[in-house]
């Protein structure tokens, strides 16, 4: 409905002019798709909370919040359910109209769940190095994947895909850190720390995070605070990314060449989403320390898991190293972020380290030495 109404005014008065664009067909649309986004979030229990195993003397313990048993296999799934309930909520998304994210993988497959959930189109622009693993899951759940050869590009070819077709550009990396309720509503601080609860060190002395978007960080340091908690949040951050030197020099414009190896982390531009005032620690990982610390998480728990998983890991165990040296005791979380089975062509992959000259060999051995010894040299 889109009616204009004026009708008669008082001599002397004014007219009101009436525009009214209510729609009972679109409004009925759109309680129906939040009432399915709402429902999956539902359906899911939570994600484990699991144990990485650390001498018992040390008196520490190390914890990986494993996102990858989600729905869609992946951090994203959280983020992609919010992004959509903010651009339903917001009118954004419309019935018919396509659904377009700039996106590396991991949160192109979580929104093309989401968009096959509430019926409308998805397209995914996305870096044309992106794993095949991900662009097969992308068009399982029925998403489109367009490419282009700058992973700078993304966005703008992103917002000028959205413009041709009359879509809603989500734009993750604009509104991750504001889409998700970070007070609580069960997101992923909430969780972490309602399912310590009953552990010995119930307060993490460290939540470890990497950002692709920000908003995951974001969110965790805001909950920090906003319960008050002496939890302290480090942000851990791949080779060929900009939030390190963003954030250390205090660079909003800080810009990197090239994309990062490290696929769902590192950007080529401080985004939007990442708020660097929140966070307490920022560590700069070389791309070998990230595969190294990935290989060595499946030898110790016998699971494969993403890049960005091995670089928060890494980041993790330099921290512990530190409490060790100290003769602290308390506990540290990190995060699975996805499963490694999407990486197997590279990560697991001697013949891809060898491509792009990454010698682990050294960062293994660190590895070794600290779980063996207690000692980090690196």
């Amino acid at each position: 409905m889109n009616s204009t109404a004026q009708q008669p005014a008082p001599d002397g008065a004014a007219v009101t002019v009436d525009v009214d664009r209510s729609d009972a067909h679109y409004r009925g649309w759109l309680k129906e798709a939040v009432r399915k986004v709402q429902a999956d979030a539902n359906r899911s229990a939570d994600t484990h909370l699991l144990r990485f195993p650390l001498p018992e003397v040390w008196g520490i313990d190390l914890y990986l919040k494993d996102e990858s048993t989600h729905p869609t296999g992946s951090l994203k799934h959280r983020l992609a359910r919010s992004l959509f309930l903010y651009g339903l909520c917001n009118g954004w998304i419309r019935p018919g109209k396509p659904v377009i994210e700039a996106s590396s993988g991991s949160t192109a497959v979580s929104e093309a769940y989401f968009a096959k959930l509430i019926g409308v189109p998805f397209v995914a622009v996305m870096p044309r190095t992106t794993s095949a693993e991900k662009i097969r899951l992308i068009e399982f759940h029925g998403g489109r994947c367009h490419f282009v050869d700058d992973p700078r590009k993304m966005y703008e070819e992103s917002a000028a895909l959205a413009e041709r077709t009359g879509g809603h550009y989500m734009d993750q990396f604009t509104y991750a850190e504001r889409a998700t309720d970070w007070r609580g509503n069960n997101n992923i601080a909430e969780s972490i720390y309602q399912q310590l609860r009953l552990e010995r060190y119930p307060e993490p002395a460290w939540i470890v995070a990497t950002a692709g978007t920000g908003g995951t960080s974001a969110t965790i340091a805001r909950y920090v605070h906003y319960m008050q908690h002496d939890t302290r949040v480090c942000v851990p951050d791949p080779e060929n990314s900009c939030f390190f030197d963003g954030w250390t020099h205090g660079d909003p414009g800080a810009s990197s060449d090239c994309g990062s190896r490290i696929e769902g982390i590192g950007r080529p531009r401080m985004e939007p989403s990442f708020v660097p005032g929140a966070i307490d620690r920022m560590m700069k990982v070389p791309d070998a320390a990230s595969v190294a610390t990935l290989r060595a998480l499946e030898g110790a728990i016998g699971r494969k898991a993403g890049g960005s998983t091995g670089t928060g890991l890494w980041s993790a165990l330099k921290i512990v190293s530190e409490m060790v040296a100290a003769g602290e005791k308390g506990s540290v979380v990190t995060l699975i972020c996805d499963p490694g089975d999407r990486y197997l062509d590279k990560y697991y992959s001697d013949t891809w380290l060898a491509e792009q000259g990454l010698d682990i060999r050294p960062y293994t051995a660190v590895i070794e030495q600290f779980l063996a010894q207690g000692v980090w040299r690196c």
